[in-house]
Order: C-alpha cells, then sequence, then structure tokens
C-alpha cells in the first residue's frame, strides 16, 4: 500500500509540477547542462521487461533500453546510474527530476506527448497473447471470460479492453507480477509486446506466443517536457547509432535478428 502511495504521490506532483509550468524552468539548466555538471546521466529503466531491461543471472541490470541510455551516457562523456522505474512511475520520476530520460519499453502516444516530450522512435513493438501450452486460447477472439494480465496504465491495457471487451483485465504494475500470474494460473493469458513475450519465453517451457500481432506499438525516449536541447541530443545519438551500425550489433545482441525498420531520418 505505501509504494502505491508513492507512485500516486508521484504522479501528484508530475502534474503539479506540468500545470504550473515548472517543469522547465525559464533560465533553468536544461538536462544536457545538468548531466555535465553532475558528471552522472540519471537513466529510467525497467528491471523486469526481458529483453529492455532486467536483472540478469549475475544480478546486473541489462538489456536493449540499458545499453541505449549508456550509449546516451557515453556520447556525453559522463557515467550512468540506472534507476528502476515501472510503466506507472516513469513518467512521473521524469518530469520530477528524479531521472534524466526514461527508456522503459515506453509507447510514444499523443496523451502521454501531454505532459513529456519524446525522441524519435527507436524501436517498433506489437502487442500479442502469451498463454499455456496446453490453453486452448489461439487469438482475441478467444479471450471471451478469460482472465488477461497486463500493465495497468498502459497503452496494452487499453488496446485489450477495446479489441476484446469480454476478457477479464487482471492489471499489475510490472510485468513481474502479470507473468507470475500466469505462471501461476491466476490469469489464462498474459498481453505485452511481442519481444517482450518472447523474452520471458526464454527459460520458460510450458508457455507460447498464440495469434497475430494486434497493435503498433512506437517505443521513445522520454526527457521532459521542453527540454528541446535534451530531446535533440538524444535523437543525434540514435541516428548516430544507426549509422555507425552499432544499433544494429546492440539489436541483434537482444533480439537475435537484423533491425527491420530505420530509425526515422537515418536512412
Amino acid at each position: 500500500m505505501r509504494g502505491w502511495r508513492t507512485v500516486r504521490s508521484l504522479a501528484t506532483a508530475a502534474a503539479i509540477l506540468v500545470a504550473a509550468g515548472w517543469a522547465t524552468p525559464s533560465g533553468a539548466q536544461s538536462a544536457p547542462e545538468a548531466i555535465k555538471a553532475r558528471g552522472t546521466l540519471l537513466g529510467g529503466v525497467k528491471y523486469d521487461t526481458p529483453p529492455f531491461g532486467f536483472v540478469d543471472q549475475d544480478n546486473q541490470v541489462v538489456g536493449f533500453d540499458v545499453d541505449l541510455v549508456k550509449e546516451v551516457a557515453r556520447a556525453a562523456g559522463v557515467g550512468v546510474e540506472l534507476v528502476k522505474v515501472t510503466s506507472p512511475t516513469r513518467i512521473p520520476m521524469l518530469v520530477s527530476g528524479n531521472v534524466d530520460v526514461v527508456a522503459a519499453s515506453m509507447t510514444h502516444t499523443p496523451d502521454r506527448e501531454k505532459t513529456i516530450d519524446f525522441s524519435i522512435t527507436y524501436y517498433t513493438g506489437a502487442q500479442t497473447l502469451l498463454v499455456p501450452d496446453k490453453s486452448p486460447i489461439r487469438g482475441l477472439k478467444d479471450l471471451q471470460g478469460k482472465t488477461v494480465a497486463v500493465q495497468q496504465g498502459t497503452t496494452l491495457e487499453r488496446t485489450l479492453a477495446a479489441l476484446a471487451p469480454g476478457a477479464k483485465v487482471l492489471p499489475f504494475r510490472d510485468y513481474t507480477g502479470a507473468w507470475l500470474a500466469v505462471r501461476q494460473g491466476r490469469a489464462d493469458a498474459l498481453t505485452g509486446s511481442y519481444d517482450i513475450m518472447r523474452g520471458f519465453l526464454r527459460g520458460a517451457p510450458g508457455f507460447k506466443i498464440v495469434g497475430e500481432k494486434f497493435s503498433v506499438e512506437p517505443f521513445g525516449i522520454g526527457v521532459r517536457k521542453g527540454d528541446a536541447a535534451m530531446r535533440d541530443f538524444v535523437n543525434r545519438v540514435l541516428r548516430d547509432l544507426w549509422a555507425s551500425r552499432r544499433y544494429h550489433e546492440l539489436y541483434r545482441k537482444w533480439f537475435e535478428l537484423d533491425p527491420e525498420i530505420p530509425i526515422p531520418g537515418a536512412q
């Protein structure tokens, strides 16, 4: 309960800051200037979402998003401090200044753009379903009356409700709880981005991905609203990574295939 109160408090603080126009005060340092002065980039990443951000067997935080944050820090000539975020906390923590950027499998939407700014799209995902091997579920049409675990407050939750109104949505604050619910039989299916579902399948026999992909999820790195200097810097780093093919190397490392969609402006 205390953790949820903290999330609500952060969300309230974020809303107040944005409404008052204090997220990036006039005359204040831009994020790149503050990062240079501090000597460290504070990167908000997830700890439970393979292959984007997760804790490996050596207790290290790793993943595609994590590597991109490290590349941004390297380009800025500073160190990096990884800060754990979840879907409900990632925007409040960015707006309140607890992190400089958020790379947390976050879909760029018009609604979120009212509160923060986004980099260019660095990854395009697609929503799908994960179920036990013996499940009769083959796709969205089979979800009537079924319990589906999903992260609360996400585009995933809204898309599921729109496309499968007969499903019983079981929301969780993070992927860990949602994935555990399916593994324990408390949910019939888990929904999420295709490559995240693939990440959960590694080392977890007895489960499978079913049906067609049913949404398009353009991921962007979040920066504070109005900080054009930080947004432009992140965009430049992403385009440079593509041009140098370092992006391709990282993509193959985590997804085991080549990127199909170029980073905007980097063709």
